[in-house]
């Protein structure tokens, strides 16, 4: 099919170069302030989907240079839209990666294997079929650029090199930069200022005690909520004994824990505490330097000093218990000359989402993320 060169094709391929470039340029940036982020949704993506029952587990050590792959691409095809570079070659790219997203959102949006398929990063959150619809949307522009790349074309391939190289080397090192420390903008659930907690629906209760056995039964229920089998409990041998109502507090992040050596959480009772605590995170314990080791008894002897409370949460491993993985953490301490502190356990990913640092600190009083990075405790404790 053959557009003719009028100055209203012409036009229309300018916006919608423009339209799509800039919404490329925005997802790629978002993600590229968190690649780590976006490295855990291309390992949830490996161990979700299957191909002939096939899944992709074992090629999760590849997820980082996967997910910088698509960073960078997205970023490069951003860029080469707005500057008009290299038009034939970045038109059939920006369709074979169109193509690809909005496959692979349709497989989301019917099969809900992957909830969030990460297309913003932890900026914006879609549903699996906004997101599809979001592909739709962009599918019709990048279908005018397919067909308009060769109007008026110039030939100035050392300007299109340059934007090319440049655009590449730009993301890569500012996604390098962002592994190496924490996101230059922190679009995380643990971002300074976040409440972590948040009040469910009030429940009322409705207590009541078996004369007979001493057995006590709490029944439960929200506003216009009532079981006829409830009906039993105003009966002999029961009677009532109280009634009242509780505020339930659940984690924003429902994938946080806080686990102590028998299994129970400690999460919301530490992340709730009026008196405030400081959270040193530890997802590998082999990969804390001697500066990462020095951080952490600084942050001890701050919190001895101030007589602030202060714990460790650190990475649990799946081949040994928490008992074990306890003593672990208590003989590495000993060997560092750090003081004995308490300790709680985590999977590596949770622990990440929190601070990509190793060590990383984070201040929560009150349900609130105060402050992160030691530096920050330091000018909260002067």
């Amino acid at each position: 099919m053959k557009i003719k060169d009028t100055k209203l094709n012409y036009t229309l391929n300018v916006i919608s170069r423009w339209v799509v470039g800039l919404v490329f340029l925005f997802s790629s940036f978002v993600k590229g302030v968190d690649p780590m982020g976006t490295m855990f949704k291309v390992q949830d993506y490996m161990s979700s989907w299957e191909i002939f029952g096939m899944t992709f587990e074992w090629a999760h050590p590849l997820a980082g240079v996967l997910a910088m792959a698509l960073i960078c691409a997205e970023f490069v095809i951003g860029v080469m839209l707005i500057f008009n570079s290299f038009r034939v070659l970045t038109a059939w790219l920006l369709a074979l990666m169109m193509l690809f997203f909005t496959a692979t959102t349709l497989v989301d949006a019917t099969t809900d294997l992957v909830k969030d398929c990460g297309c913003f990063g932890d900026a914006i959150k879609l549903t699996n079929w906004q997101t599809f619809w979001k592909n739709i949307v962009l599918d019709v522009p990048t279908v005018w650029i397919v067909l308009t790349c060769r109007l008026r074309m110039k030939r100035r391939f050392e300007r299109d090199v340059i934007v090319l190289v440049a655009a590449l080397a730009a993301m890569l090192v500012f996604g390098i930069y962002n592994v190496r420390h924490e996101p230059v903008i922190d679009f995380r659930p643990w971002k300074v200022g976040n409440e972590m907690v948040k009040k469910q629906e009030p429940r009322n209760f409705l207590k009541y005690t078996n004369k007979e056995s001493g057995e006590e039964k709490v029944l439960e229920y929200t506003t216009g909520e009532w079981n006829e089998e409830w009906n039993l409990y105003n009966e002999e041998p029961w009677e009532f004994a109280d009634m009242g109502t509780t505020l339930a507090f659940v984690l924003r992040d429902t994938s946080f824990t806080m686990m102590d050596v028998e299994g129970h959480d400690h999460s919301l009772d530490l992340i709730l505490s009026e008196e405030g605590v400081e959270i040193v995170t530890i997802w590998d314990l082999d990969k804390v330097d001697a500066e990462g080791v020095e951080e952490i008894r600084r942050a001890m002897d701050l919190a001895e000093e101030d007589g602030s409370d202060i714990v460790i949460l650190t990475a649990t491993s799946p081949e040994v218990s928490l008992e074990t993985q306890a003593d672990i953490v208590h003989a590495w301490l000993k060997d560092h000359s750090l003081s004995w502190v308490d300790c709680y356990y985590a999977d590596d990913t949770s622990i990440k989402v929190v601070l990509r640092g190793n060590p990383g600190f984070v201040y929560v009083k009150d349900g609130v993320v105060v402050a992160k990075s030691r530096k920050a405790l330091e000018g909260l404790k002067e």
